[in-house]
């Protein structure tokens, strides 16, 4: 397995703890962190005023096998964190200012991805899931788990058996236990997750139909029976709520209206049962949402 040093935290925690002329090398890169990711070993010498062999042991001071590893490292700790390393941000916007952003961000989305969707691929996973037996919601990550509980939240209202999990290994064994008329609903913004690519293939091997909502083109797109793919932007402004995320809840909504009424009357007695049984926690015959 990969290492993983998140160098910048590293070289903060350690900072005062260095001997004098690492120091030296420690202070460079913590100013510099974008020309030190490029720069070569004798470079950094030089522009710390020390010796190659001084920066040799300071990478090594941080947990570096050497230079190269440390070069490595810095790179891709500073290709992830420079948005969030820069200066004060922006002023703070009034209230208004931030409804109009965040709404116009996720009307924008929305609408893109609108003119993206594949109505047949919708059609397709709608019939698929309308006449599914068991539904299996799969996703790993803050927003794709959330979308799948979400999914699993609006089938199991049809009177399908739908389940979510975000957990890999789990993933992995519910799979190996799907059989034919079951689906295993794979979902990620990226569509690179091996957890969900190895799901996706051993429940294939087991006879079950696999749909994925998730990045055009990407490796899980490409391994589902069914594949819902959208090429969705991530705002750059790192505090608004990723809109992919509201989109594949949207997209969820779709095909269980659509589900829905491809069975309407098994549908209609599931969901009165369900507004039945909340009648004795509330009290309210109203019409209001199935669950409030």
């Amino acid at each position: 397995m990969n290492r993983v040093i998140d160098i910048i935290s590293r070289v903060r925690q350690i900072d005062g703890q260095f001997s004098k002329r690492e120091q030296l090398v420690a202070d460079l890169v913590l100013s510099q962190l974008e020309d030190c990711s490029q720069w070569s070993q004798h470079e950094i010498a030089e522009a710390a005023g020390v010796s190659v062999a001084t920066v040799n042991r300071f990478c090594q001071s941080i947990g570096c096998e050497g230079f190269r590893e440390f070069q490595i490292m810095l790179a891709q700790s500073v290709a992830v964190s420079m948005q969030y390393l820069g200066g004060p941000s922006r002023d703070s916007s009034e209230s208004d200012q931030l409804v109009t952003q965040v709404f116009g961000a996720l009307v924008d989305t929305l609408h893109l991805a609108r003119s993206q969707l594949n109505s047949d691929a919708i059609a397709e996973a709608t019939d698929a899931l309308a006449n599914a037996r068991r539904i299996a919601f799969i996703g790993v990550g803050g927003g794709s788990a959330n979308v799948a509980r979400e999914g699993a939240n609006r089938f199991f209202r049809l009177g399908i058996l739908a389940e979510a999990h975000a957990d890999g290994y789990f993933q992995r064994m519910l799979a190996s236990t799907l059989e034919p008329g079951d689906i295993l609903f794979a979902i990620s913004s990226s569509g690179q997750p091996t957890e969900l690519l190895d799901s996706v293939d051993i429940a294939r091997q087991y006879g079950a139909t696999t749909l994925s909502l998730t990045r055009t083109g990407s490796s899980l797109a490409e391994r589902s029976d069914i594949a819902i793919e959208l090429a969705i932007p991530e705002d750059q402004d790192i505090y608004k709520p990723s809109a992919s995320r509201l989109v594949f809840m949207a997209i969820i909504d779709v095909l269980a209206a659509g589900a829905a009424r491809k069975r309407p009357e098994r549908v209609k007695e599931y969901l009165r049962r369900i507004r039945t049984s909340m009648i004795a926690l509330s009290g309210d015959t109203s019409p209001k949402p199935i669950g409030d």
